[in-house]
């Protein structure tokens, strides 16, 4: 696979930007349905439920996204990218206080670089708390002043009255720049 003949810090560079707000445009190349079983822990390899996970993320399944990112990270708890996926799932669906746990994770595991401070100001808005968002993001911003991500996020974060707030963002499947 191309995720193997990679060098380690590269594909976790790929998958922190990836999870740190990709725009889905569109349904993955690859279409699971619901009916998909979702193996459970111990059954496939160490790196198949981070897959699994992040392919019911792209295709808007963030019960099942949660459900194998859990998987991941406890398989490897040392792994950043599924913390990563785990919080944004958890914000997905709502449980903004186990996604403020799993972005500590990331934290404690990562530092805070642009992808994880990007996707803790977007927690922080689907949460209300602008003041908190507008500093994750321009302090993610000072980190990578081109991402267009993150500008992304800060465009949504000035016009965020006008578009009717956190309920709003997470109906709009596809539509945002989170993970």
């Amino acid at each position: 696979m191309l995720f193997r003949s990679l060098p380690r810090a590269a594909v976790r560079a790929s998958v922190l930007l990836l999870l740190a707000g990709c725009a889905i445009d569109g349904p993955p190349e690859t279409e699971l349905t619901r009916d998909e079983p979702v193996p459970l822990h111990g059954e496939l390899p160490q790196d198949q439920p981070l897959q699994l996970a992040q392919r019911h993320y792209a295709k808007g399944d963030y019960g099942l996204a949660e459900r194998n990112f859990r998987a991941a990270v406890e398989a490897n708890p040392k792994r950043s990218e599924a913390w990563l996926g785990l919080a944004a799932s958890y914000d997905r669906l709502r449980r903004f206080d186990l996604a403020a746990r799993a972005y500590q994770r990331v934290l404690s595991l990562e530092g805070r670089n642009a992808a994880v401070l990007n996707n803790l100001g977007y927690h922080h808005m689907l949460r209300g708390n602008l003041k908190k968002a507008r500093a994750y993001l321009q302090e993610a911003a000072r980190k990578d002043p081109g991402n267009p991500l993150i500008q992304g996020n800060l465009y949504l974060l000035q016009t965020w009255k006008g578009n009717g707030g956190p309920g709003h963002m997470l109906r709009e499947r596809g539509r945002t720049t989170h993970t």
